[in-house]
């Protein structure tokens, strides 16, 4: 949505005279209203609605998607029409904005529109791959057969995503609550010890005057550091988007993590097999299917690889020869792929190498999670009993002296 549109809520009338009401986005009452027109929809009644002043806290997420997905496949399985389809979905839809986006869409189908294209108006939940899919299915007459392929595609791909996180979480979460726990320490805690050592009238151990010097820091700089620290987050983040030398150094530099590198990749070749099986057996062109996977890589080195993989196969090799020639994909895959030529069931070959990487991704995700979770207790032990030592130790060397 533009940053110039607004949202405004219309009752109305449908072209069966049906009562129907909803929301939609423009940048001006007259405007909201001709596109309704356009739609079919008689409006008795369009208002601006009012922004709620901390956003509406419910956004809509890739889950959604995958299960709306799911959903539409289900009923049009069951050869229940598109339209009535979207208004099951919509009125089991209990966040506000997916049941606007739900609402829209069906709103444009009812008037005509193809389901690709009611899709592709919002292109900011339904990418380039998944309209295409949509629309050779609707050209060929198997929309509910490819509705299915898409939800096992989306809900593949958010599993994969969950597993990923999952592996994420827990490090990221116990590192934030040391900073914050170490941050409390020095700067609330280590001063009350340090007036205390002052009445000693000795010289401090060389550990204690260090953890004092480091509190004295913290008192002085803290907010100074906290805001470089958000600063650093946000700049990253902002120049991973933007910039793309500094993405793939980060994406190569992800790639040869100790541990979480292998996972990475693993993940990645899931990724790859799976789009590659999805838009081949949906009758995509190989030439075409292969661009869409390089735009679902995920990884900047994989994309190019998977790119250079399209433009080797357009000159006349073969995809086995192609992919063999990136040095990047594990061997399995190549024999799959090598099988999957031969035999005319490429898709069928790609999805059982997507089903053992995807696997592999969820058992090493649980042996990382094992053996980390030790390893960050032991580095909390150290980080804060190292801490509290250095506040005990002068009181332990003056009772030893006395």
């Amino acid at each position: 949505m533009a940053g110039s549109e607004l949202t405004f809520a219309w009752s109305g009338s449908d072209r069966n005279g049906r009562a129907t009401q909803g929301e939609i986005n423009a940048p001006s009452v007259a405007i909201a209203k001709a596109q309704l027109r356009r739609q079919g929809i008689n409006a008795k009644r369009v208002r601006k609605k009012s922004r709620p002043l901390f956003g509406t806290g419910k956004a809509i997420v890739p889950a959604d998607i995958a299960v709306f997905t799911r959903q539409l496949a289900t009923m049009t399985r069951a050869g229940v029409p598109m339209v009535q389809s979207m208004d099951i979905v919509m009125d089991g839809t209990e966040k506000p904005l997916m049941k606007d986006l739900v609402r829209q869409i069906r709103n444009d189908v009812s008037g005509g529109a193809p389901v690709a294209t009611s899709l592709a108006k919002h292109s900011k939940f339904f990418d380039e791959l998944y309209c295409s899919l949509i629309s050779a299915g609707e050209t060929s007459g198997t929309l509910e057969v490819m509705l299915d392929r898409i939800a096992v595609y989306k809900e593949k791909s958010e599993a994969l995503k969950a597993t990923i996180k999952k592996a994420l979480t827990y490090p990221v979460a116990t590192l934030i609550v040391a900073i914050v726990v170490t941050g409390i320490l020095l700067i609330n805690v280590v001063p009350q010890f340090a007036s205390t050592f002052e009445s000693f009238g000795s010289e401090l151990p060389a550990f204690t005057q260090f953890v004092v010097t480091l509190s004295e820091g913290a008192q002085q700089w803290w907010l100074l550091i906290g805001a470089g620290l958000i600063t650093f987050i946000f700049s990253f983040k902002r120049l991973r988007a933007t910039n793309r030398k500094f993405a793939s150094a980060v994406d190569a530099s992800m790639l040869k993590a100790p541990i979480f590198g292998t996972i990475v990749q693993d993940a990645i070749v899931a990724r790859y097999a799976r789009t590659l099986s999805t838009t081949f057996a949906a009758g995509v062109p190989l030439v075409e299917a292969l661009d869409a996977t390089a735009t679902a890589a995920g990884n900047a080195v994989y994309t190019r690889a998977i790119k250079q993989i399209r433009n080797d196969v357009t000159s006349g090799m073969s995809l086995l020869q192609a992919t063999r020639a990136s040095g990047l994909f594990p061997m399995f895959l190549l024999q799959m792929t090598s099988i999957g030529e031969e035999s005319g069931t490429l898709d069928e070959m790609l999805g059982k190498v997507a089903d053992q990487y995807e696997m592999q991704v969820d058992n090493a995700v649980d042996s990382m999670s094992s053996l980390i979770e030790p390893m960050i207790m032991s580095i909390l032990g150290i980080l804060i009993g190292g801490l509290m030592i250095a506040m005990y130790l002068p009181i332990f060397l003056l009772g030893s002296v006395m």
